[in-house]
């Protein structure tokens, strides 16, 4: 018997149950990603650390995105059902623990637990789902995946921007019931598809060169304007020793027998070009993600809680439209246009946005917002589908790792570069118009203003923004606005490049069975499925075989 034919066929009713639960975890893994931020001026004020302040996001996005390429090479090695609970397990504990913190070394300590789990929850669902249907058919199923991080994109916010005003040590207890509650249910189902062992060695100093450069990167990124100058000391050695460590790391790769990225992958056209859009537009994303509620705080003085309802039409576009293109991708039978269409979308959303104003009406912004959306839902799967259909069924649990590594990486780099456009331009922009708008004042507002700054003042807060006086808020506004648009300008032309990336991409057929014909089992290659012994199934066999894996199912669940 075959390794493809020793594949269980699941019916419906199991597939749903396992969607279920790799959506739970999946949601889990994403809603931290934005949870924190509204949240951490209060944490701040009880716990103290503001010099540390950056580093309740920096330690998670680190730890997740520098181990991500580590889960899909172990679960490839030891199986999909021990490698998820692990995740799962850590980022339940990390969880547990990040609640329970009383200081701010803790907390970090603890959101770095939390990222190890994680980079592993965001990898293994698509790479689990891989397993049970045929890429074909995977697309409506991921497209249920897009909706997820379109939740979580909106509802992150939303939800620490609530806790913020009660109790934040609930942003972290919150994740404990739905950690466990997948882990049953990923248990028990998992166990339905078998894994077979195979002799193997582990790259252990092609993972240590991985995570020391990624994290090297990432720090000078997270560091670079903020902590340190661009142009210091630490930074250029934190890129100089990245791009060594990133050296050392391929020629490691090329030499092993098992590496942690098989090189080879990037002979193929499709996961080169595929990978490298998901980078770019994964700058684009976190760009969009992340600015848009700096407009509706700082200029249109929402509060946190506010924004993130007022966020609700980017989170519309990405759900509607991930779940179509799923189900189109499936009945299609390829998927190359939807990425080239959702990065051009992109490039409109962005341009439109450079028109947001002061004054614009908010539904003209919710209308941006769909575009947004749109272009979102319509990239975010297409593009991991492309890379599992790119792959044979041995390395899919590292090229789908790959995928989520790389557009986790260009969030990084988004995150860090946009910023520093933004803080570039907000700076000389303020200083173009503050002292104009202070020397407006009345005697008394003037002297306040400069009792808490003057020129100099604090921006960092919505509230005390939109209690300054009228002249000096609005200058504050205006220099937000125009930073604002030099930012999404720039994220309009990495979007340009995504364009062009996608279309090289070639066009190919989704391997598998469409909707109307068979499902192709359990199958990677979407190969008919087959019957014990080794013989295609027939519409009998097919019966029997789910008849039979209902009963199994009935007695495991």
């Amino acid at each position: 018997m075959t390794a493809q034919a020793a594949r269980p066929v699941l019916h419906a009713r199991q597939i749903r149950l396992l969607m279920f639960g790799l959506m739970t975890g999946m949601l889990l893994a994403a809603l931290d990603q934005t949870i924190v931020g509204t949240a951490l001026p209060t944490i701040v004020g009880e716990l103290g650390g503001i010099n540390h302040y950056s580093w309740v996001v920096t330690a998670y996005l680190l730890a997740s995105t520098a181990s991500t390429p580590l889960y899909g090479k172990m679960a490839d090695l030891y199986g999909r059902r021990p490698v998820f609970l692990f995740s799962i397990g850590t980022f339940l504990l990390g969880s547990l623990l990040a609640g329970l913190s009383q200081n701010m070394t803790q907390l970090i300590v603890t959101r770095g637990v939390q990222g190890l789990g994680a980079g592993g929850l965001l990898t293994l669902a698509f790479t689990i789902i891989s397993d049970v249907v045929s890429p074909r058919e995977r697309g409506r199923y991921q497209g249920l995946f897009g909706a997820v991080f379109g939740i979580s994109s909106v509802a992150g916010p939303l939800v620490g921007g609530y806790f913020a005003e009660t109790n934040w040590r609930w942003i972290f207890y919150i994740n404990v019931p739905l950690a466990i509650l997948a882990i049953v249910v990923c248990y028990h189902v998992m166990r339905l598809v078998p894994f077979q062992r195979r002799e193997h060695t582990v790259d252990w100093v092609g993972a240590g060169l991985l995570v020391a450069g990624v994290s090297c990167l990432l720090l000078a990124l997270s560091w670079g304007g903020n902590e340190y100058a661009w142009g210091s000391g630490v930074i250029i050695g934190l890129f100089l020793a990245g791009a060594v460590l990133a050296t050392l790391f391929v020629l490691q790769e090329a030499r092993v027998r098992e590496p942690i990225l098989p090189l080879r992958l990037f002979r193929s056209a499709t996961f080169a070009l595929a990978n490298s859009a998901g980078f770019v537009l994964g700058l684009v994303m976190f760009g969009s993600i992340i600015f848009i509620p700096l407009y509706l705080q700082i200029v249109k003085g929402a509060s946190p809680t506010r924004s993130g309802l007022l966020m609700l039409p980017m989170m519309a576009g990405i759900i509607f439209t991930s779940i179509i293109t799923g189900r189109a991708m499936s009945r299609i039978g390829r998927y190359k246009w939807f990425p080239v269409a959702g990065a051009a979308v992109l490039v409109v959303g962005m341009l439109l946005f450079r028109q947001l104003q002061v004054a614009t009406s908010l539904w003209v912004a919710f209308g941006f917002m769909v575009v947004i959306g749109v272009g979102l839902g319509l990239c975010m799967q297409s593009l991991i589908l492309g890379v599992q259909n790119s792959v044979d069924p041995r390395d899919l649990g590292a090229g789908t790792s790959s995928a989520t590594f790389f557009r986790s990486l260009g969030g990084s780099f988004g995150v860090a570069i946009l910023g520093a456009v933004l803080s570039s331009r907000l700076t000389s922009e303020l200083a173009g118009r503050l002292p104009a708008a202070i020397a407006q004042l009345p005697p008394d507002q003037r002297a306040a203003v400069a009792a808490r700054g003057g020129a100099n003042i604090s921006i960092n807060d919505p509230a005390t923004i939109m209690a300054l006086p009228g002249p000096v808020r609005a200058a504050i506004q205006a220099s937000f606005v125009e930073s604002l648009h030099l930012v999404f300008l720039t994220t309009g032309l990495v979007a340009i490049v995504a364009v062009l990336v996608t279309l090289a991409m070639p066009n190919e057929q989704l391997r598998g069975a469409g909707p109307q014909g068979s499902t192709g089992g359990a199958d990677p290659l979407g190969g008919p499925a087959a019957a014990p012994g080794g013989k295609p199934l027939t519409r009998e066999s097919k019966e029997e075989a789910a008849a039979d894996m209902e009963s199994k199912s009935q007695t495991m669940l």
